[in-house]
């Protein structure tokens, strides 16, 4: 790996922040690289305020959409509830839907099958609104790029309302309404919202009209904050406040499907961490190895009972998930050894057996472990689909839209994206995906960076400044968990490996002067040798709580050591 030290802000600007603020200099150096350097940026950060979330309306054709549904409801017309089959999709299914027949019946959800109509807006879907008398859909997470799909369904006589997150392409469908802040000529003032947020903002457009406030709204917060965490978008500006309260409302006031869920599992306080990890892949699974409808059901659901059930099916799926998930990236890591004299700066691996619904998460971890721009292909129907991910740094999206030719469709953001291709052209694309990849990227990119907030002495760790890195959350792209360094550090002669096989580094104590605090590695076990016979060593970390039989106390989370 290797270490990047961010600049470190000019002397008189912490000085000024830090006295300003009444905090030490090391809080005010990491509050100034995130951009904060006034005192009521500082507060606004510390205290976001649901009312400082800015207006639905300034978001490019908010009027026409809530007019076109006001006007759906005055006449009793029937509306789809339409969203991908993702935590994002399925969450802002359940927000938009569950608000909607909070005061009209005539309200019905639909999600597309995975396996049978793959992403987004589906030819299918759109029958299914003919067939059963739909004559409006509201496509959530989806629908930007949907331009044929759209056309067909107003042959039909069924109006689109779009609320997506994703780039637009030269040409917006001919909807009613494209509610999607990245559009070129929308000016709204946040951008990255994800597709349950843009769901949000319709619904808060929709309750102003009927004289609700924020606070009529908070309700649903659970399920954005889920969405925010799930889809990796930066938890900054509207996504931290919505984040932060909907965090509350998970812990506090959850609704019942999340319950449910939460029941299954021993945690007390549940952070973006636990939700990316703990939630959001019980509701992804859903989609993955059933149906996208089993995730919007327990969402939904308001019988405690029900919903068990409902999250203890949702639990198998996400069991069955887990071993698929293993069997197939052992698969795919030995391809990539076998082929290794091919692959220089991407991965690409293909069996047509694969399960279609875990081939994102494979081709994560293979990126995490080879850290090159990575494709996992399976057989989808007559064509093949892939998974893509991408290393921090280098734009996957804009280096398949280099490889156009070769692909049929393909959507998604700079780090993760979709695309289906005839398996024909499959070695085509192959080839030529590395050969973008290869003249476009800066090769230091396929070295894993960690980046370091500051550089600090072990005397700086105490219990204040914990309290203060606490209320830093919620983390994520933006604003991550502050990395720090610290030199010239010993091991006291009771580092060992722990866990199963040794995979994970123990210090009891680390050692700097006559400062003394434990530490741990998760599979770092392979460097024990460089902490051995007191050598001393540089040690990248995060500071994390040790709760040990009712006893709190700090550590540092290590990432690296050199």
């Amino acid at each position: 790996m290797r270490w990047t030290i961010k600049p470190k802000p000019k002397q008189e600007e912490i000085d000024a922040l830090a006295n300003a603020l009444k905090v030490d200099d090391l809080v005010a150096q990491l509050l100034l690289q995130r951009g904060i350097s006034t005192y009521d940026e500082a507060k606004k950060f510390f205290r976001p305020q649901l009312e400082d979330l800015h207006d639905p309306f300034l978001m490019k054709d908010m009027d026409i959409a809530v007019n076109r549904i006001e006007e759906a409801i005055a006449n009793g017309e029937n509306i789809l509830v339409f969203g991908d089959y993702d935590v994002d999709g399925t969450t802002a299914v359940a927000l938009v839907s569950s608000y909607l027949l909070s005061y009209y019946p005539n309200v019905a959800t639909y999600i597309p099958d995975r396996y049978d109509e793959g992403y987004g807006v589906s030819f299918k879907g759109i029958d299914f609104a003919e067939d059963n008398g739909f004559t409006l859909i509201i496509a959530l997470d989806c629908g930007v790029k949907a331009v044929d799909k759209v056309a067909y369904a107003k042959e039909k006589e069924i109006d689109f309302i779009i609320c997506d997150h994703h780039r637009p392409g030269t040409i917006l469908p001919n909807a009613v309404a494209v509610l999607d802040p990245k559009r070129e000529d929308c000016s709204y003032p946040y951008d990255e919202l994800c597709g349950c947020g843009v769901g949000f903002k319709l619904i808060q457009a929709l309750g102003s009209r009927k004289g609700e406030t924020i606070d009529d709204l908070v309700y649903y917060l659970d399920l954005l904050a889920t969405a925010i965490g799930a889809d990796i978008v930066p938890i900054t500006g509207e996504n931290r406040i919505l984040a932060y309260y909907g965090l509350q409302v998970i812990n506090e006031q959850p609704r019942i499907g999340f319950k449910a869920i939460i029941n299954q599992i021993n945690k007390k306080v549940l952070t973006i961490t636990d939700v990316v990890f703990i939630i959001a892949p019980r509701i992804n699974a859903a989609g993955r190895m059933k149906h996208g409808q089993h995730a919007v059901n327990l969402l939904t659901e308001t019988n405690m009972d029900q919903a068990i059930k409902f999250a203890s099916e949702i639990e198998k799926f996400n069991t069955d998930r887990r071993g698929l998930d293993q069997e197939i990236t052992h698969e795919a890591l030995v391809q990539i050894i076998e082929n290794q004299e091919e692959e220089g700066f991407t991965s690409v691996v293909y069996k047509d057996t694969w399960h279609k619904g875990v081939i994102g998460i494979v081709a994560s971890r293979l990126t995490e472990t080879y850290y090159r721009p990575t494709l996992v292909f399976t057989k989808s129907g007559d064509r093949l689909a892939a998974s893509a991910r991408s290393v921090k740094g280098f734009d996957v999206y804009n280096a398949l839209e280099g490889c156009s030719d070769y692909i049929e469709q393909f959507g998604g953001h700079k780090y993760a994206a979709g695309l289906t291709l005839l398996e024909e052209q499959y070695n085509n694309f192959k080839h030529q995906f590395e050969k973008v990849v290869k003249e476009s990227i800066d090769p230091q990119l396929l070295t894993p960076e960690i980046t370091v907030d500051a550089v600090i002495e072990l005397q700086d760790i105490n219990p204040k400044l914990m309290r203060i890195l606490k209320q830093f959350a919620p983390y994520g792209p933006g604003n991550m968990s502050p990395i720090f360094m610290a030199e010239n550090l010993q091991d006291t002669g009771y580092a060992k490996g722990v866990g199963n096989e040794a995979a994970h580094l123990k210090l009891s104590a680390v050692q700097q002067g006559s400062h003394k605090i434990d530490g741990i590695g998760f599979n770092m076990g392979d460097k024990l040798n460089l902490v051995t016979s007191r050598k001393p060593f540089n040690a990248v970390f995060s500071i994390d709580e040790n709760e040990w039989q009712g006893n709190v106390s700090l550590q540092l989370k290590l990432k690296d050591i050199k």
